[in-house]
């Protein structure tokens, strides 16, 4: 079981998500982080901003990792959306991105941040793990590629 299942619950996973730009997304993300953990829309919206706005969150082949810090937070929460079409995000080999992997987490967890950061980099840098995920066609299968239950060539 990696980091990331540790996070990502089934009503954290959005397949097929219909979004124009950055901005949207992130206000998408910051309305189901208010519906699903009470959380304030606005703070996840500004966080997820802000930290794009210090450096763009896209690692590349695809996929970005939006992150930011969120004051009151007690548990780390991570929201995993595909986007049903690729948006134009800064990354390194300046491919559009169609997987998103949203972490929010308290103000006091800076190493078990950077930690998580780690293994969802390295999770997204396997390209087979990345094929396997755009397989899945419901969030149980996804769930259970993130936490390693089942190999996902199955998915």
């Amino acid at each position: 079981m990696n980091r990331v299942s540790r996070y990502l619950g089934l009503r954290d996973v959005c397949l097929d998500m219909d979004i124009a730009d950055k901005r949207s997304l992130f206000e998408a993300v910051g309305r189901h982080m208010h519906a699903e953990h009470s959380l304030s829309a606005n703070e996840v919206v500004q966080g997820l901003w802000r930290r794009e706005q210090a450096g763009p969150t896209g690692i590349g082949e695809g996929v970005a990792i939006p992150h930011a810090r969120i004051a009151g937070l007690e548990h780390i929460l991570a929201y995993y959306a595909r986007l049903r079409s690729p948006l134009a995000f800064s990354t390194p080999d300046d491919r559009p991105v169609c997987d998103v992997l949203v972490l929010l987490v308290p103000k006091q967890a800076a190493k078990e941040h950077l930690e998580l950061l780690a293994d969802a980099t390295q999770m997204f840098a396997l390209r087979r793990f990345r094929e396997r995920l755009h397989l899945c066609t419901r969030r149980e299968q996804v769930l259970a590629l993130f936490s390693g239950r089942i190999d996902a060539a199955s998915a």
